[in-house]
């Protein structure tokens, strides 16, 4: 079956896309997904965020690491996708090396509908396939697990002020950004497991539940 619909509607690469590109993407395609029943402290999250220029076109991704419970600096990645400061070349190697990156781990953002919004086009245009990942939404978890904070979502230094982390001058680099949430998320695992939401499963379907019930109410 399998060849039969690669036969019909391709890979979906670009055909014109450079071999390493290329071997970096298949190599991305081909990895199996984390288990979504793996516990929290087992799991490898990538908390991402992204920059974007005036009119809104996506100009960089930056991406942080929670693993083991720690938050790692030291591994995370700025991506700059800025096309007036590279050419297209680059731009796509630069996005495959964010694929390899996050690689299928679940991702971590905070209002996914912008960050997804922005990413997962780009990455289609650019490189021809789908990026669709397991997300885990603070915005929206955030409430559900610290309802004593605040049963609605909140600007995010809102929630950076209500557990006592430094919010700046409000003006971070998405980079920053990904470490203050990174920051957000140890702390919500905890939580998490406290309430018997223990497995990455459980918290994407969490996310799912909390932005419908708050979506439609």
């Amino acid at each position: 079956m399998f060849g039969i619909k690669k036969f019909l509607f391709g890979d979906g690469l670009r055909e014109d896309l450079p071999a390493d590109v290329r071997a970096t993407v298949e190599q991305w395609l081909a990895a199996p997904a984390d288990g979504l029943e793996s516990s929290h402290f087992l799991t490898r999250y990538v908390v991402v965020d992204v920059e974007t220029d005036g009119n809104g076109r996506l100009t960089g991704i930056a991406a942080s690491v929670l693993h083991q419970g720690v938050v790692q600096p030291a591994l995370g990645i700025f991506v700059d996708l800025d096309a007036s400061t590279a050419d297209v070349a680059t731009v796509d190697r630069r996005l495959a090396a964010f694929l390899r990156f996050v690689g299928k781990s679940p991702l971590v953002s905070y209002h996914l509908a912008y960050v997804a919004g922005l990413l997962q086009p780009a990455i289609k245009a650019r490189l021809g396939v789908a990026f669709e990942p397991r997300w885990v939404d603070l915005a929206w978890l955030l409430p559900a697990m610290f309802g004593e904070i605040s049963h609605q979502p909140m600007p995010l230094d809102d929630w950076l002020t209500a557990f006592g982390l430094d919010v700046g001058n409000g003006r971070r680099s998405a980079m920053e950004n990904t470490l203050a949430l990174a920051r957000l998320m140890q702390m919500l695992v905890v939580r998490a497991h406290a309430k018997e939401v223990d497995t990455v499963e459980a918290l994407i379907d969490e996310t799912r539940a909390s932005s419908h019930l708050r979506r439609t109410h």
